[in-house]
Order: C-alpha cells, then structure tokens, then sequence
C-alpha cells in the first residue's frame, strides 16, 4: 500500500460542499485511494460497473435519489465515465442533497470530463492520480532500496501492480497493454480500426525525445492527417501520452510550432514497443532517462498544483534544451544526461536572451528534480 501524494489534498477537501472528481488511466489506485481516505467512516459505495447502478443513476428524479441516499453523507461512485448524463445526476445530488460528500472516480477524461464539466461547474474539485512517482516510491521503500529498483523502474514503470507482482513485471504490463490499450479505449472513443491505433502508438514510443510530425505519422501508419491528430487527442484523454509544445519569445531561428510526445509511464511505453532489455544494452537509454524525468516531473507539478508550463526548446541550427519551465514569468531551463558530462553546455543565444536558471539532471542528482526536497537550481 504506497501512501499517495494526494491523500492530505483530498481529505482537505472533504465536507467543503463540492464533489471530489479523482481521474487518471485504469489501474493506478483511484479506488484504493479513495477507499483508504473513507476508511473507518460509514459511506455508500455505487459502482457504476454494475448494470442495476447505471440503471438507477440515469436520469433519476430527486425522489429516487433521495431514496438511493438514505441516510448516508459520503457517497463514493466509482467509474463514473459509464453512466449516461452522469454530470447532471451528480449536480442534482450537490444542489438539492448539502449534506452529502461526492466521492468520484473516472477512467476516461474524454468522457467523464465532457459529462462533468458544464454541470458541475463551481460544484467540484478535480485532480488527476498518476501511476505511483518517484517520491511515493521512496517514501515507501526507502532511499537505498529505491536508488537499487531505478533501472527496473525505467523498464518495467510504476504502475501499482508492476510494483506489487516483482518478477511478473512483463506479464503485467503486457496484460494491462492489451486490455486497456487495445481494447478499453478502442471502445470508449469508438474507433473503429485497431489496426491504425497499435501502428500509431508503436510509432510514438519509437520517437520519444524527438519532434513528432502528425504529417509524417499519417503517412507512417497510412491514414490522412486528421485521423492522426484524432487519435493522439484520444490517447491523450486517456492518459496514454502527453505533448509538449516548443517554446519560443525573442529569436528568429526558433522552432514555433513542433511538439514532443511522451508517455505518462515508460513501462507501458516499452511493453508497447515489446523490449524489456537491460538499460546498458539500450540504444534508447537516453530518451527513456528523458521520459522518465519529464513524467515524474509532470506528475509533481500536478500533485503540487503548480501553474508552470512544460516546453522544450529548438532551433533550426538544431541547438536544443530538453525542458523548459515557465511561471510567473521566470524561466528555468534543464538537460538530462544519464550520466555527468563536464562538456554539457546550453545554447548560448538561449542564455542570452532569456537568462533562464540552468540545470542539468544526472544519475547522481535526479532525486530532488522528481519531487524531494531542497532542489537548488
């Protein structure tokens, strides 16, 4: 059991007078989450996978509602993404029931999201759940033992049951990779050629750390452009990839519009691509460090509710920095190498027109990048 990041940001929450929304992909603990913050309290659990539930939980009358309740003042539905017009279900519970606590949970944010968010609006509170980060990780094991698991980890990933199953890591991930890849959202978006979503994602996890041409991918994989873009938004929503966009302020060389892919687990990434091997026979150590760093980042600026945003930078000479972070109008700039190399430098025309604070993340300093404390860029 990995105690989660956001376990104090929700019990803050409960009895504000809002739902809690909890989203991310399958299997990365919203119940279990859930269920640890009502442990010991009396609550009602609806689970949206049972077909009387979804029954009962569309397009009920107040009546029906009320008798549903009871006397209970913590609900908790569970995969809520199933039940039709779920979104007005929950605001007539919010409205007309002040003294329940929503607890929700959803799978899929291109459908919960699109359900929830003009019902609810003012009425919740949402948050993302990640596959377990790197500081859960230690938190649970401790430093030694997890500084011993991060080669497995840039192999096999973080998702509860790969960290639960040691020794079945592959079998997990294959499994996981099959059913809620290929067959989970093949349905939920309603695509209709299998064919084109596996060439696609195989593609993607080739090109981690490198742009990624939606032109060249449709001509990749045999469909037109638009197919292309409409199934990353759709593997986006299910937090399968995410984009980083390029930055660009005051140089004429940069490159404006280009984007990298990358994927919120490199597990998933590498049992998509079918190669689990050792890190020191990998030709792709280097991107898969860079993923690996860039999503554990992603993960803690969420869990951490920071407002920065997440670029990398290019030109057309090809000068490069991996990531980039804006807040409140400062800049820091980082370059991740697996191992130190007293030669790394950035572009001094980057230096010069944006004096950004300068980083670069190694095998030997990564901790504090991925959410521990007393990180001084």
């Amino acid at each position: 059991m990995f105690k989660r990041t956001l376990s104090a940001t929700l019990a803050n929450k409960l009895g504000r007078g809002k739902a809690i929304i909890l989203v991310g992909p399958r299997q990365v603990g919203k119940t279990t989450l859930i269920n640890e913050l009502l442990k010991s309290k009396k609550f009602l659990f609806l689970n949206a996978d049972d077909p009387v539930t979804r029954q009962i939980l569309t397009n009920p009358s107040t009546d029906q509602l009320k008798t549903l309740l009871g006397t209970y003042t913590l609900v908790f539905l569970d995969e809520a993404q199933r039940i039709p017009n779920i979104g007005l279900t929950l605001k007539i519970i919010t409205d007309q029931f002040k003294a329940v606590q929503l607890l929700v949970s959803g799978s899929s944010s291109f459908e919960l999201g699109n359900q929830l968010n003009e019902p609810l609006t003012g009425r919740k509170w949402e948050y993302q759940l990640y596959p377990i980060s790197w500081e859960e990780l230690e938190d649970e094991v401790g430093y030694i033992n997890a500084e011993q698991q991060l080669e497995n980890r840039l192999l096999y990933g973080f998702y509860p049951d790969v960290l639960n199953h040691k020794g079945e890591e592959v079998e997990v991930l294959r499994q996981l990779v099959n059913s809620y890849l290929y067959k989970d959202i093949l349905a939920m978006a309603n695509l209709r050629k299998p064919q084109v979503l596996e060439k696609l994602v195989q593609a993607l996890a080739l090109q981690i750390g490198s742009e990624v041409s939606f032109n060249e991918l449709a001509q990749l994989v045999g469909v037109d452009k638009n197919t292309i873009t409409n199934y990353i938004q759709v593997l986006e929503q299910a937090f399968i990839i995410f984009r980083l966009g390029s930055y660009s302020g005051n140089l004429r060389n940069e490159i404006k519009t280009s984007r990298k892919v990358y994927f919120y687990d490199v597990g998933v990434r590498n049992a998509i691509i079918g190669n689990f091997s050792a890190l020191e026979l990998r030709q792709d150590k280097g991107a898969l460090w860079e993923n690996f760093l860039i999503a554990e980042r992603l993960k803690q600026n969420a869990y951490q509710q920071s407002l920065a945003k997440m670029y990398f930078w290019r030109t057309t000479r090809q000068q490069e920095v991996d990531l980039i972070e804006e807040e409140a109008g400062n800049i820091a700039a980082y370059e991740f190498k697996w191992k130190s190399k007293g030669n790394t430098r950035f572009p001094k025309a980057f230096l010069s027109a944006y004096n950004p604070e300068t980083k670069i993340i190694t095998r030997e300093n990564f901790r504090e990048f991925v959410g521990l404390e007393n990180f001084e860029k």
